[in-house]
């Protein structure tokens, strides 16, 4: 007799063979990868989930073509996604046993903030298109479970109103204006909003090709106006581009680009998207105060190299001289623990709140909080190691 878990695994399976089959249209395989990965019911409540990924099908159901497209596009081919996820199986774990894990101290400090956990959200855009609350019910989640928060510059509610529902000012994202007055006066903003860290992305300064989202995309022909300015497929508003011309990422950037950002404002200035050892050293010459390790979740172009696997590479080129973080690919309690281990000092997520918003609003967003933050626990305690200052790489071991 077949069980509920035989057909699982089998569904999974079949999934995985069409996800690699070249018969189908790069959008069909993108769906099949999505589904191989993910349980084949509903939930019938955010309580309901067991894993961060039970989320992303729930999502999938609820997210019109359009919306889905968005959020599962990567570059190219989308194989990056993968890598992200591949990189941390590549990873094993060696526990110490017989040492008192009875209290754990999860806490860590970046730029003098005590953050209770090293777990942050990152900055995702055109929230509104995955629930209607968007920002704000994220927001109100990071609140409630006590996560530190990176705003996106393309959100769809304003920095001041994301503050007021945080209670304080987030981190801040920027896509950088193509006109440097409008950046001046996007900076003045994000500063009397008393944000204490901007963070600018630099890694789609090239631009990007996402066929899988423009693909679901020409499925889609509803009208969108709660996120878009007029039909699907017009820009998403975006209230923290209101009066500037709303072109962003300009390709003649340099490092005198960045000299120039950090003598414009007082915020420590973090730069994201670095997954090079040279762009490192550099940034640490050029005053940088903070790095993110980060391809955009597979989203900027299709590296093929896991965001964990650069890690230590940059780690070895800073030398600890600024806090390093690290997002791209998490999706367990234990990839956090990795990700500390090989150096980083806070780890961000992206899809995996974004699933919950899409499904079930706040109360998504803080169920994987809550997951996640569970796990990690678990895995402090199982790995001999209660604090986070216990956690090395000789802890790892490459499975």
């Amino acid at each position: 007799m077949t069980g509920v878990g035989d057909m699982d695994a089998g569904r999974r399976r079949f999934f995985r063979f069409l996800a690699g089959s070249l018969v189908l249209t790069p959008a069909a395989r993108a769906l099949a990868q999505q589904l191989a990965a993910t349980p084949p019911a509903s939930l019938a409540s955010a309580a309901e989930a067991l894993q961060v990924m039970d989320f992303e099908e729930a999502a999938r159901r609820t997210l019109p073509p359009a919306h889905w497209g968005y959020l599962a596009t990567g570059a190219d081919d989308g194989q990056t996604i993968q890598t992200n996820l591949d990189g941390f199986k590549r990873i094993g774990l060696r526990p110490r046993r017989l040492v008192d894990v009875s209290k754990t101290d999860t806490a860590v400090e970046i730029f003098g903030q005590r953050w209770e956990t090293p777990l942050f959200i990152c900055p995702a855009g055109g929230q509104r298109a995955f629930h209607r609350d968007g920002e704000l019910a994220t927001a109100k989640a990071a609140r409630a479970k006590g996560h530190a928060m990176i705003l996106s510059s393309v959100s769809t509610y304003s920095v001041e109103d994301v503050a007021q529902a945080l209670g304080a000012p987030p981190w801040q994202q920027l896509y950088m204006p193509l006109k440097w007055a409008d950046t001046e006066k996007i900076i003045k903003r994000i500063e009397d909003a008393g944000c204490p860290v901007l963070v600018w992305t630099i890694d789609l300064l090239g631009g990007r090709n996402t066929p899988t989202q423009t693909r679901f995309a020409r499925q889609d022909t509803r009208n969108c106006l709660a996120c878009h300015q007029g039909r699907g497929g017009a820009p998403i508003y975006r209230p923290m581009y209101d009066g500037l011309d709303a072109q962003v990422n300009p390709s003649d950037a340099t490092w005198a680009t960045f000299d120039r950002l950090k003598s414009l404002t007082r915020m420590k200035v973090v730069l994201k998207g670095v997954d090079n050892p040279e762009d490192a050293q550099l940034a640490v010459r050029h005053g940088v105060d903070g790095l993110i390790v980060s391809n955009h979740g597979g989203r900027s172009m299709e590296t093929l190299r896991a965001s964990i696997d650069c890690l230590p590479e940059v780690m070895a080129a800073v030398k600890g001289r600024v806090p390093v973080l690290v997002d791209g690919g998490v999706r367990h309690g234990a990839d956090i623990y990795k990700a500390l281990a090989l150096g980083a000092r806070g780890v961000g997520i992206g899809r995996p709140y974004l699933w919950g918003l899409s499904a079930y609003g706040q109360e998504g967003v803080e169920r994987v909080l809550d997951i996640l933050r569970a796990e990690f626990n678990l895995t402090l305690r199982q790995m001999g190691t209660p604090a986070i200052k216990d956690i090395t790489a000789a802890r790892l071991a490459r499975a």
